[in-house]
């Protein structure tokens, strides 16, 4: 455990001008919380969740993506799409828990994602976080593909307040939970991005798994479709029910 006071994996950006630095949240690596997904047994052998190849790995400069439209009012995120992985799932918001680490989606619906409260929301200049489970006992969680996206790929993030930003993978990572690059990975560029994490890397039964998969994406356009209804919509993937989660 670090010293009081000192973060080696950096802090989250704030949506606002920062705090003084000794307010702003610490972040630890995500796999330490609580997004610790259970490596699936089938037939006595561990199977993973895809991991990303050699294609995706090299990060592009973060630069202007072609026909980027500007950036978006602050807004709640409702839902993420990846068209690509055929993924449509309800976001929750997240704080932080008791130990001052971003909180886990809710573990009795893989099938949710979180949004990183405090960061910008995506869309808004900054980079906004969102956060899913990549398994369980009992099969794939929401972002078990993750791994598997590939440089141009798109994710859809649905706002309350009509928009949708639309971002362009640029990379694909793995990160060590034990060195994770968090001013790399939570640093703004300046421009609205987007960061998708789920667990991955190895995996042992006493540690879970080791790392983090990480998806660089930076805002391509914004789509308006009108404004949401006040009524809360239930949380679930309509495509693909997924088991109720059971641990971590």
């Amino acid at each position: 455990m670090s010293p009081p006071g000192h973060h080696p994996l950096g802090r989250p950006e704030e949506p606002r001008p920062d705090p003084p630095a000794a307010r702003r949240p610490p972040w630890g690596a995500i796999a330490l919380i609580g997004l610790t997904g259970i490596a699936m047994l089938r037939g006595g052998l561990t199977d993973g969740p895809p991991q990303p190849g050699s294609a995706a790995t090299a990060l592009s400069p973060a630069g202007r993506a072609p026909g980027q439209d500007g950036p978006l009012p602050r807004a709640v995120p409702s839902r993420v799409m990846i068209p690509e992985l055929k993924v449509s799932a309800p976001v929750v918001p997240l704080g932080l828990d008791k130990d001052g680490r971003i909180a886990a989606p809710p573990p009795g619906n893989p099938g949710l994602t979180g949004w990183y409260k405090d960061a910008p929301t995506p869309g808004e200049k900054g980079t906004a976080v969102v956060v899913g489970h990549v398994d369980n006992f009992s099969g794939p969680a929401v972002f078990y593909g993750l791994g598997g996206l590939k440089k141009g790929s798109t994710v859809r993030v649905a706002r309350k307040d009509g928009w949708t930003a639309v971002f362009e993978v640029y990379g694909v990572r793995v990160f060590d939970k034990e060195d994770f690059p968090a001013a790399k990975v939570y640093g703004s560029t300046g421009r609205p991005e987007l960061r998708v994490l789920t667990c991955g890397g190895g995996y042992s039964a006493g540690a879970g798994y080791t790392g983090n998969v990480v998806v660089f994406a930076r805002l391509a356009k914004t789509v308006r479709r009108g404004p949401e209804p006040s009524a809360r919509q239930a949380p679930g993937v309509p495509r693909a029910p997924l088991p109720v989660l059971r641990g971590a």
